[in-house]
């Protein structure tokens, strides 16, 4: 093998090498996320059972977050409210260990939270949002193709 060669698959390698930690780096972080929002929809569904505050609440909060931590995105009343129904409608088993063992978990984890959030919008019925879940995961769907798949089946019934 010549020295050209073989520093061309050398060069080869490195770059799926690090394809593959930019892909694992994401997902990591994306599971993470996810895991988050999850976990603050969870505090604020306790919080509203035990001090039986209302809505006025989530502006309030946005508003705090915005203010002491500026550089922080995702914070928004309306995103805070994602969090509440994602925690109430995935209940408090799916998503409490950090490590995913169900294939629900590697669904929800597996997923950004943009999906999370048009799936909770539009499909009311869970084991329909998994398969979407599913879907989007095997076929790498982004969200404006998973849109358009909702709403192509939705025309159907």
């Amino acid at each position: 093998m010549s020295e050209m060669t073989f520093y061309k698959t050398l060069l080869i390698d490195i770059k799926q090498r690090i394809r593959q930690a930019q892909t694992k780096a994401i997902l990591s972080a994306n599971s993470e996320l996810i895991a988050m929002y999850w976990d603050i929809g969870k505090m604020l569904v306790e919080k509203q059972k035990v001090a039986g505050w209302g809505a006025a609440v989530i502006p309030r909060l946005s508003k705090d977050i915005h203010n002491e931590l500026p550089e922080i995105k995702g914070f928004s009343e309306r995103n805070i409210g994602y969090m509440i129904r994602f925690a109430r409608e995935y209940g408090t088993s799916i998503l409490q260990q950090a490590v995913a063992k169900l294939p629900e978990q590697a669904l929800l984890a597996g997923i950004p939270w943009g999906h999370h959030c048009l799936l909770i919008e539009k499909i009311k019925d869970v084991p329909v949002r998994f398969w979407y879940m599913e879907q989007s995961v095997t076929n790498g769907w982004n969200r404006d193709t998973l849109a358009a798949m909702i709403k192509r089946a939705l025309r159907r019934f």
